[in-house]
């Protein structure tokens, strides 16, 4: 069967966007799976009963452990988890700026940016092998590059003092599969944020 996935947006959203299901798109596009989108709307959500199938009440469900993407044993997932809470932490306050601060607070996230990003960057110039944990992508990997794609349109600069993210940015970009779903309509088509601001 080929693997599904849900995402929803909140009304206040106008247009599908790429969300918190965009790392799970690259990672589904590069490992060569076919997937159906199935798009929630708000008040399908509402009603409750396909929430009250989620853990968490939370709504994408992750992929990374059924598709050899969540490391070789359990302290490579250890650590891929950890990557992943880091990754989350960004993604948070990207998001708070971008939904409620962005005319106020964009300068002042650019100028902390790299507060958040020499984490990584220590990270992955200590693996050595271009990648979160391990020696092939893992879902920490998919996300991370995501939200760094998002960065990068926000400030095209962001990585020029980090060159290890810089070059997993290019080597994620120019996976062929990956190539192919970023170039394709239906990436391009759908907006970063909800809200119109990048």
């Amino acid at each position: 069967p080929h693997p599904y996935f849900f995402d929803y947006h909140r009304k206040y959203r106008p247009l599908f966007t790429t969300g918190r299901c965009g790392a799970m798109r690259i990672m589904m596009a590069d490992q060569g799976l076919e997937w159906e989108e199935i798009v929630v709307d708000f008040a399908d959500w509402m009603k409750g009963d396909l929430k009250a199938t989620c853990v968490f009440g939370q709504l994408p469900k992750h992929l990374g452990r059924n598709h050899d993407a969540y490391g070789k044993d359990g302290k490579e997932a250890a650590l891929i988890d950890m990557m992943c809470d880091g990754v989350e932490d960004l993604r948070l306050k990207y998001a708070k700026m971008i939904y409620q601060e962005y005319d106020t607070g964009k300068d002042a996230y650019i100028k902390d940016l790299p507060n958040h990003l020499d984490k990584f960057e220590a990270v992955m110039a200590k693996n050595k092998t271009g990648f979160l944990v391990g020696d092939k992508p893992s879902f920490a990997d998919y996300s991370l590059f995501e939200v760094l794609l998002n960065h990068l349109v926000l400030c095209s600069s962001c990585l020029d003092t980090f060159p290890s993210l810089k070059s997993f940015v290019d080597k994620m970009s120019a996976r062929p599969k990956i190539k192919v779903f970023l170039d394709s309509d239906a990436y391009k088509k759908l907006p970063i944020n909800g809200n119109g601001k990048q």
